[in-house]
């Protein structure tokens, strides 16, 4: 076997199960796809999210300065908004279980190297810079934190992807609610598991914590992530899902074998075909153009957000990511809720409910930007941020984008919101970074101390626009229809 034929999706089955049993295993290894590809993603998102939590110790230890964090994490985006665009057309015809799981190695290695690293350095004593900067640390966690970045986008694609294989189009919007929950699982173990291991010991076991929720991750989509129903004895989700009955099925596949010659051509043909037309449907970009600017005002708060806390209202950082902490967990039942109402309510209309998502998360980051000290205010926010972002991950993130192109071409559509959204989160890094180290004051901490802090009032302008315009860009895709190819 090639290194390529490794990762090419499974072919049907020698021998298929009897017609009695396949309802009892279809739905037996559905749901463990579904844990596995939830779970799993989730756990991804510890190992991306790991820096977040590392910013103030880092600063405070004149390692790194807040234009090179951003820089580092604009590394890991930008290479995962390429990883993404390319990850999501591979993963329409891949093995999604060895796929999915590959990223997730290269991603744990990356997260325990750069714990390594932080070991070194802070044995080194001569490793700081006097300007407070180290421009070998600086370089070496980039090329990680970029090549975790590509590792990265090979979690959504085959995980989304394995929806469309195993799950029937009438409830996709109900799972899909349910699988965007990862994000905010993973979101709520980075800050607080990561968060309590920085806090308790150092900035550099928060690397080496989540490469082992990593190392879960991996056993669990081992075990099982099934790649598609025919792989595992069972007739094609069409079938299975009463969407086709196997007659119409085996006439389409008949059509297409003789147009093409033999199944693997045809399947192929069909696949370049629909991630053509893809390419070119507009609505499918303007919305790509929508979750960048949401994913920036996203990813502001999962990144900057707790230092945010520590500098602008004098929080530790134990309060600080706690109260961060609320935000993924809240956002569980804005993804769980979104993807249940729009098919159940809505009847697969996700304009109205993604509208009023937007509208929430602005008065959530004005509340938390401009709202004061109080920690009821901040904590107010923080549910409303996580409720709104957990719902617009699931619209806006991809089941807007799905929604609008056929099955065999969910990858494409994915990788084309997935490259948008990750430039636009490299892009808010490096410019939060830039505009925080260019704007520095001084002021009168809690214990009467004068301390040089980053001002956040441009970047809190930033972060702010940039979900007013998340919100309104999807109104020009109203009228839109799914493509038909």
């Amino acid at each position: 076997m090639s290194f390529f034929d490794f990762y090419k999706m499974s072919g049907p089955a020698a021998r298929m199960l009897p017609a009695e049993s396949q309802d009892k295993v279809y739905r037996r290894k559905r749901m463990q796809t579904f844990i596995a590809a939830t779970f799993g993603y989730a756990l991804y998102y510890v190992c991306r999210l790991s820096m977040g939590v590392m910013k103030q110790p880092l600063i405070d230890a004149d390692l790194l300065n807040a234009t090179q964090l951003g820089l580092i994490g604009a590394c890991l985006y930008w290479a995962y908004a390429v990883g993404k665009l390319v990850n999501g057309f591979l993963a329409d015809a891949s093995n999604i279980k060895r796929f999915m799981a590959t990223g997730l190695v290269i991603s744990v290695l990356m997260n325990f190297l750069m714990g390594v690293m932080g070991v070194s350095a802070m044995s080194d004593t001569g490793i700081s810079a006097a300007a407070g900067t180290n421009t070998a640390l600086f370089i070496s966690f980039a090329v990680c934190w970029a090549l975790n970045g590509w590792s990265q986008s090979m979690g959504a694609p085959p995980a989304i992807v394995s929806l469309s294989r195993w799950f029937p189009l009438r409830s996709r919007g109900t799972f899909y609610g349910f699988f965007s929950a990862s994000h905010n699982i993973g979101e709520g173990l980075s800050f607080i598991f990561v968060g309590s291991l920085v806090a308790a010991f150092s900035w550099k076991w928060g690397f080496f914590g989540a490469a082992l929720a990593g190392i879960l991750g991996v056993i669990l989509i081992l075990f099982w992530l099934h790649d598609n129903p025919e792989s595992q004895r069972l007739a094609p989700i069409e079938v299975l899902s009463g969407e086709m009955s196997q007659e119409e099925y085996d006439r389409n596949r008949q059509e297409m074998l003789r147009q093409a010659g033999d199944a693997k051509k045809a399947q192929q043909a069909q696949t370049r075909a629909m991630q053509a037309a893809v390419i070119r449907n507009p609505g499918v970009w303007i919305l790509a153009l929508a979750s960048a600017f949401m994913y920036m005002s996203r990813y502001a708060i999962n990144e900057w957000g707790v230092i945010f806390l520590q500098e602008a209202k004098d929080y530790s950082l134990a309060e600080a990511s706690a109260i961060i902490g609320i935000n993924p967990i809240l956002g569980i039942l804005g993804t769980v809720v979104s993807g249940w109402l729009s098919d159940k309510v809505f009847k697969g209309d996700r304009k109205y409910p993604a509208f009023a998502a937007g509208i929430l998360e602005s008065i959530a980051l004005a509340l938390f930007l401009f709202g004061g000290p109080a920690k009821w205010v901040n904590i107010l926010a923080m549910v409303l941020f996580g409720i709104a972002i957990g719902c617009l991950i699931a619209f806006l993130g991809g089941l807007m984008a799905i929604d609008l192109v056929p099955r065999r071409a969910t990858g494409a559509a994915l990788g084309i919101v997935g490259i948008a959204s990750y430039i636009a989160a490299g892009l808010q890094n490096v410019v939060t970074g830039f505009l925080l180290d260019n704007n520095i004051i001084d002021k009168v901490n809690s214990l009467g101390e004068t301390v040089s802090v980053h001002d956040f009032s441009y970047v809190a302008w930033f972060w702010f626009g940039s979900a007013v315009v998340s919100f309104l860009l999807p109104v020009l895709n109203w009228r839109r229809r799914q493509q038909v190819i």
